[in-house]
């Protein structure tokens, strides 16, 4: 791997790593922020949900612009849009500012995240590089996660407003990095729309299979009714347990009924936003289900545990921050082990094994009880750390295989719509089924965790049954020809006529 490219990727791991540091430390800076501006339950709920529909809703829109119109304009614009935003939040004085910079952040985060890793699985050599590239980048937005909890426990202590200039350092570095280092594209002219531009790997030389193309064309209908669709969907998700029902079921119908228009228009469109055959490529579609359902189970068991910690245990914000960094392994494991397992083993089999792992520490931590010392919790979260660096970085590497390289963005939106969904639904059910198990006293409580966290075991147990399998190849056998004639030529060496 050249300086440029490691240059490259060192950009775009500090852009994911951003990603997730940003959202690990405001959940910890929450009470904090509640405290100082008065915020309701339902306020502060907003300051977290705002992101999430920015997120989840322009994910899918953000992946197919980074196609149409250039991977390193849809990397580099809404990292500077969201370096301004984080900052606003620093200084709000109320929710509701708040709340719009969490929107616009997440919103950032929906084009920059597919952009990024599209960047990539396009400008990176297919072989030991990509996948290098590919499990390193994941394995550092695992870790900046884990990261966040404990650096967000250490600002808010100081003040929560560190909780959002600290991105906008962060932001402001990678922003200066990226400028000379990601790869210019050129605007295409000629042939189909839909391909749009040529990208140009990490070394300066032309991504394999870009071609030439007219100016790039969006699709206007589609993106604004799956947008739309999605965010009513994601918003239907994080309500859902404490918005009262008829509320949920007409943004979910709202939601359906919009999904359902955007089916018909993509099928009529002569360049969709989502090309319909694309879901025809099985380990597409066995990834991002695959991986909905194991960051539902991941996050869902890390929203009761914290719980579980802080308001059963009476834990410290900060020493629950530092209990929860085993779950950060992956940040170690995912470019030290995992690209040797890969190669070893294949990707399909490292999914499954850490699927196995996830579901095995799910299962060993259900046992909770009022005095449980953390030796006796630690190998679960170690544990989840690495299913953690076996089964992200890998899924990538899955979801974006056998994709075009003009469809490498759509294929890293969809990918990261479903993680998102996961985490959303994964939150929603783990917290409806914990507040219906609820009975008065701490016995009651405990009892509630207990059944809640049987909701990751069995997204874990799905996701084994649905994980992605090995490609099996055909082999073309020869037909067998009678030997020619010896005046058609010398034997070949098998005995064969030329």
């Amino acid at each position: 791997m050249s300086g440029r490219s490691r240059g490259v990727l060192l950009v775009l791991c500090g852009a994911i790593f951003l990603e997730g540091v940003d959202v690990a430390m405001l959940n910890v800076a929450l009470p904090s922020i509640r405290a100082e501006l008065g915020l309701s339950t339902g306020a502060l709920q907003w300051v977290m949900s705002a992101y999430v529909l920015g997120y989840g809703g322009f994910m899918l829109l953000g992946g197919r612009a980074a196609d149409l119109f250039g991977r390193r304009r849809m990397f580099l614009l809404p990292l500077a849009v969201f370096l301004v935003f984080s900052g606003l939040g620093g200084l709000a004085g109320d929710g509701w500012t708040l709340v719009l910079a969490r929107f616009v952040t997440g919103t950032c985060a929906a084009f920059l995240m597919p952009a990024g890793l599209s960047v990539i699985t396009t400008g990176f050599p297919a072989g030991r590089q990509r996948t290098t590239a590919l499990l390193v980048y994941s394995g550092t937005g695992g870790g900046g996660f884990s990261v966040g909890l404990v650096v967000g426990g250490l600002l808010t202590a100081a003040d929560w407003r560190w909780v959002f200039f600290a991105p906008v350092v962060l932001a402001a570095l990678i922003l200066a990095a990226g400028l000379p280092l990601i790869p210019r594209t050129e605007e295409a002219r000629g042939t189909e729309g839909a391909r749009g531009t040529e990208e140009v790997r990490t070394d300066g030389t032309p991504a394999a299979g870009t071609t030439a193309g007219r100016r790039p064309r969006l699709d206007l209908p589609g993106a604004v009714t799956v947008t739309a669709a999605i965010l009513l969907f994601v918003l239907t998700v994080e309500r859902a347990t404490h918005a009262p029902p008829v509320q949920t079921l007409a943004t979910l119908a709202a939601s359906l009924v919009l999904l359902l228009a955007f089916v018909l228009i993509e099928h009529r469109s002569p360049a969709p936003l989502v090309r319909p055959g694309i879901f025809r490529t099985r380990s597409l579609v066995r990834a991002n289900l695959t991986g909905l359902l194991f960051t539902a189970g991941f996050f869902g068991f890390q929203f009761i545990a914290v719980l579980y910690l802080r308001e059963l245990r009476g834990w410290s914000t900060l020493r629950t921050s530092f209990a929860m960094l085993a779950m950060g392994a992956d940040v170690v494991l995912a470019p030290l082990l995992t690209p040797r397992l890969v190669r070893r083993f294949g990707t399909a089999r490292v999914i499954l094994g850490g699927l196995l792992l996830a579901a095995v520490a799910y299962a060993a931590f259900l046992p909770l009880g009022m005095d449980r010392a953390y030796a006796a919790m630690f190998p679960s979260l170690l544990l989840i750390g690495v299913a953690f660096a076996l089964v992200h970085g890998p899924l990538t590497m899955t979801a974006t295989d056998g994709v075009a390289e003009r469809e490498q963005g759509l294929a890293a939106g969809l990918l990261y719509t479903s993680l998102q969904f996961g985490a959303a639904l994964g939150l929603s059910a783990a917290t409806a089924v914990a507040g219906a198990a609820t009975a008065p006293g701490d016995a009651g409580l405990l009892t509630a965790y207990r059944t809640a966290l049987l909701v990751p075991l069995l997204t874990a147990v799905l996701a084994v049954l649905l994980s992605p399998r090995e490609r099996r190849r055909r082999r073309r056998l020869r037909p067998l020809t009678p030997p020619k004639p010896a005046l058609c030529g010398p034997a070949a060496p098998d005995g064969r006529g030329e």
